[in-house]
């Protein structure tokens, strides 16, 4: 028998389950569209407990390998929404990416954190007192040209940097200029255990400013407003964007 791999075998349970649940995706032993063994089953074939397969799936989640309904989870389908590869559940909404998704190429976008106060009329939304800063994210696409496609600025509530271990690693900086990547951050919220409301408004600015510089392209603005179960707001952002160059795009699965 074969000795076992030390990194592998010293690395926390749920790191080793999700390894071989992705190994078994890789080599298509467990089929794109297909659904998973229940967490029962995982749990009695691995030797581990419920919470460990649980957090082996999260993981595989996350890294959009698997995806999870209310009938259970199954192996995402290469090149398709997983979804469509089983019987259709009811019509749901599928979850906004937070600016900086996966279909922004990243040599074009600029993102940047920082730790300042919120502008004055967002203060008592993001339950904020006067003057205290908070976690502040900045995120800009460029076009080929160098011409701002999209700006994006996203003000974080004092809820949010309590309940979300992701984000409130930030609070130790004070500013930071590195790339960073936030995509998952609606998957946090829901590993936090928090139940949110997507509230978004879309307009024009008015007069000359519903055009851009570049073209005279119109622009579009979004306001987006991320609220808790209990209607604390968790995250507001603000999209400024060229409609002639960019979409605003609203996914939906059936």
């Amino acid at each position: 028998m074969a000795e076992p791999d030390t990194e592998v075998a010293e690395a926390p349970l749920y790191l080793r389950v999700a390894a071989v649940l992705r190994e078994d995706l890789a080599h298509r032993r467990i089929s794109p569209g297909s659904r998973l063994p229940s967490e029962r089953s995982l749990s009695q074939r691995y030797h581990v407990n419920r919470q460990t397969v649980r957090s082996a799936l999260q993981l595989l989640r996350d890294e959009r390998l698997v995806v999870t309904d209310r009938r259970g989870t199954f192996a995402a389908a290469a090149g398709a929404d997983p979804a469509a590869q089983a019987p259709p559940p009811a019509l749901a909404a599928r979850r906004p990416t937070f600016p900086g998704g996966p279909r922004v190429s990243e040599a074009l976008v600029r993102a940047s954190l920082a730790w300042e106060p919120p502008p004055t009329p967002l203060t008592s939304r993001l339950l904020l007192a006067p003057g205290e800063p908070t976690l502040v994210h900045r995120h800009l696409v460029l076009g080929p040209q160098g011409a701002a496609l999209q700006r994006a600025v996203s003000w974080f509530s004092r809820p949010a940097l309590a309940e979300i271990p992701q984000l409130a690693r930030y609070r130790r900086i004070k500013d930071s200029h590195h790339q960073p990547d936030l995509r998952l951050l609606y998957h946090w919220m829901h590993q936090a255990g928090l139940r949110v409301t997507h509230r978004e408004s879309i307009g024009v600015p008015p007069g000359p400013a519903a055009t851009t510089a570049a073209g005279g392209a119109a622009r579009l603005i979004v306001h987006r407003t991320v609220s808790d179960q209990h209607g604390h707001a968790l995250e507001i952002t603000d999209i400024d964007f060229s409609a002639q160059s960019a979409a605003w795009t609203y996914e939906f699965s059936a």
